[in-house]
């Protein structure tokens, strides 16, 4: 059932001019969303960045994240850039064994380009949601657990990051260790069929349990509002990263479809596999300005569904359209 903010001591309260959220409103219409999407499960997060009021739809449930998980990630390297520990310019030359699975065009254009330097890794991930990016440079920073460290120092206890994209993809259908040659989609999805059906299932009822590499819509909103109040990492990183969200090009069915016009996006869409008719994860999060200058925090996740991909994005964009109408 949805909860309200007022009830979570994370999630202050402040004065504002800005119109409260229709919180009843949003516990029905969200509530039926849910209960139309089962065997599915929903979790979804709405803040109003100027007074702190927030909805929470099963906002204490671990969700998922798939690529979710590149936005804490971006924000953590940004960190150790602010620190003085890392700079962009550095050049990276790719190996065979740096590369990991679909989706990632950088594996994908090796060993024609190897060349590289950690800008432009850094943009292929949030923008392009590139793997091999993303897990060149976690461990770049040191790996999930320096991740996982910075965010518990963040507080944003909800979030976890614990395990690179060649680690988790496999994990989730019960293959063994990653294998260069499948970042090829095509073969990767070869070997993964080699899997028997019922220990693929088995294997992804598990990934969708395991609270590793999950969020909590709750979490999701503490760790956007931080970003949103420059709390997260500098100004001027602040600017970087809400900029390169908002040139994303996946996810524009999700969030995005269900804003009125005049409305600016930057966020962070995250989609598994889909096997035997199941969708571990279909998320999509991120920050939103208005027209009229008022801002949000939106986090939707969907896990365990079973609608074809066109039908899970629908999902998102109906809840972002209730969002909307909760607002006012």
């Amino acid at each position: 059932m949805g909860l309200l903010a007022a009830c979570e001591q994370k999630m202050p309260e402040t004065v504002a001019t800005t119109p409260r959220i229709d919180i009843a409103g949003l516990n029905r219409t969200i509530g039926a969303i849910a209960g139309a999407v089962r065997p599915g499960v929903l979790g979804v997060g709405l803040t109003n960045l100027e007074s702190g009021q927030a909805f929470v739809f099963n906002g204490d449930r671990r969700f998922p994240m798939q690529s979710v998980f590149k936005l804490p990630l971006a924000a953590a390297v940004l960190a150790e850039m602010d620190a003085g520990r890392l700079l962009l310019t550095e050049p990276v030359y790719l190996r065979e064994d740096q590369l990991s699975p679909s989706f990632s065009p950088i594996a994908a254009g090796w060993p024609a380009r190897r060349d590289y330097t950690l800008q432009a890794l850094f943009e292929a991930m949030v923008i392009d949601s590139d793997n091999t990016a993303a897990d060149v440079l976690m461990k770049r920073i040191g790996g999930p657990g320096a991740v996982a460290a910075w965010l518990t120092a963040s507080h944003v206890p909800e979030v976890r990051v614990d395990r690179y994209e060649r680690e988790l993809q496999p994990e989730v259908y019960g293959m063994p260790s990653f294998r260069p040659a499948w970042r090829d989609g095509a073969l990767f999805a070869q070997a993964r069929n080699a899997v028997a059906p019922p220990v693929r299932l088995a294997a992804m009822r598990r990934y969708m349990a395991d609270p590793r590499d999950t969020a909590t819509p709750r979490g999701m909103l503490e760790l956007l509002q931080l970003l949103d109040r420059r709390e997260l990492i500098s100004p001027a990183s602040t600017r970087r990263l809400i900029d390169l969200m908002s040139r994303t090009r996946r996810g524009a069915d999700r969030i995005k479809a269900g804003l009125p016009q005049g409305a600016f996006l930057a966020h962070r869409p995250g989609t598994s596999g889909v096997d035997q008719g199941i969708s571990t994860a279909h998320n999509d999060v991120g920050l939103i300005t208005l027209a009229d200058k008022r801002s949000y925090a939106l986090a939707v996740f969907l896990s365990g569904s079973t609608l074809d991909d066109a039908g899970r994005d629908r999902i998102i964009a109906e809840v972002t359209r209730e969002a909307i109408r909760a607002i006012g």
